[in-house]
């Protein structure tokens, strides 16, 4: 009969999480069950510990391990091929190390013709903004006596940096600086008021940078950077490379 399985799952259950408030029918099925004296039939489940041996939940016992037995297995094939991969990474990875730090020499600025001011800059054309006072260079990309990186790899580059300048009481901030790839901009920040004295601006961008390609920070011409330059700060590394199938 199709009902009788029924009763002694139901039977079983009621065992293993007994309730407070049943209704009439629920406690003629569970009372079906537990008084069924024919041959259990609970297909691979042990329904026989349930009924004779225990009041606890062991009916299953027998598929739990066996599923116990296979997550385990497919684990362990799982550390196995994340322990592959991580070597895999690591390979391609360990001789690409690009990363720099550069900050401005605060003795490059002059004085300032007609004004206590020491600045780098106003010039009458671009000036590449040279960040000599260098922190990290992993790869050496990075050249501090020209402020220029060159991309040693493929891939996809981050560049951040960081313009600061500061004037006297009466003086102006006017600076413009410029992020340019392979002599074209990418991104700027500037200053043009007289509201404050002093002020700065950062800038993140990602570029998609090919081998030899190069990245600089340019001076807009007749603009200037003024007062504690080495807070004027140039980075950037590669965020991941393009590797050759």
């Amino acid at each position: 009969m199709v009902v009788l399985p029924v009763l002694f799952l139901l039977g079983s259950l009621f065992l293993c999480n007994p309730v407070q408030a049943q209704s009439d029918t629920i406690l003629m099925l569970k009372q079906a069950a537990l008084n069924w004296k024919g041959a259990l039939t609970c297909e691979t489940s042990d329904c026989n510990c349930t009924f004779n041996q225990q009041r606890g939940c062991c009916c299953a016992a027998r598929d739990m391990l066996q599923l116990e037995e296979d997550i385990l297995e497919r684990m362990t094939f799982l550390c196995h091929d994340i322990s592959t991969l991580k070597g895999r990474v690591q390979s391609l990875t360990d001789k690409i190390k690009v990363a720099f730090k550069a900050t401005m020499d605060p003795n490059i600025a002059l004085m300032v013709p007609g004004s206590t001011e020491r600045c780098f800059g106003p010039f009458n054309i671009n000036i590449p903004v040279p960040f000599n006072s260098v922190l990290l260079n992993s790869g050496n990309g990075y050249n501090p006596s020209l402020g220029i990186f060159t991309a040693p790899f493929p891939g996809v580059y981050v560049f951040s940096f960081t313009t600061y300048s500061s004037v006297g009481e009466n003086g102006r901030l006017y600076h413009k600086v410029q992020l340019m790839k392979n002599g074209k901009r990418g991104a700027s920040v500037w200053e043009n008021n007289r509201e404050d004295t002093e002020d700065s601006a950062t800038q993140v961008v990602a570029l998609e940078m090919q081998r030899g390609d190069q990245v600089y920070l340019d001076l807009t011409s007749g603009r200037k950077l003024c007062t504690n330059l080495q807070y004027n700060v140039f980075t950037g590394y590669i965020l991941y490379p393009y590797i050759a199938a």
